[in-house]
């Protein structure tokens, strides 16, 4: 199973208002909250934590903030386009308009670190951060991350 598969329709936000780093962070982990029923005061924390040991920022205007919580709760991704691109300390210095959290249960660890990475390959390539920030649909959004963070294809066919 590919991670970007924990990426549904409804998980995805295509005109988020927020004005800093904090407010974005603030309403993924509401959405989260009400999506997992869990407190949002928990899923901020952890947010936050993992945000003191350095930007979760990607550069090109990409943000993957993440965090693992505790028990055995599924994973959750969303996808979050800004209204307007914001500081949130990147590297580059490049405002971030586009946002993916992942959160991840700390009773199945095994597939957080491929989460990250299919993510990261998913908006590695421009035309794909293009195609994303001009999507029209949420559909869109998750076709092209479910196709684009596959990984590489094998030479020859595999066998079912």
């Amino acid at each position: 199973m590919k991670s970007t598969s924990h990426l549904s329709v409804a998980d995805v936000i295509l005109d988020l208002d927020a004005s800093s780093k904090r407010t974005v962070l603030d309403r993924l982990a509401h959405e989260a909250a009400q999506r997992l029923g869990r407190p949002q005061a928990e899923i901020l924390g952890a947010l936050q934590a993992r945000e003191t040991l350095g930007s979760t920022a990607l550069g090109r205007g990409i943000a993957l903030p993440h965090a693992r919580l505790a028990g055995d709760d599924p994973p959750l991704m969303l996808f979050a386009r800004l209204r307007r691109p914001i500081d949130y300390e990147a590297r580059d210095e490049e405002p971030v308009d586009v946002v993916i959290l992942v959160l991840w249960p700390e009773a199945s660890p095994e597939g957080f670190l491929p989460a990250l990475a299919e993510t990261c390959r998913a908006v590695r390539e421009p035309q794909v951060l293009r195609r994303l920030r001009m999507a029209a649909s949420a559909e869109e959004v998750v076709a092209l991350l479910d196709h684009y963070g596959r990984p590489a294809a094998p030479d020859r066919a595999e066998s079912s």
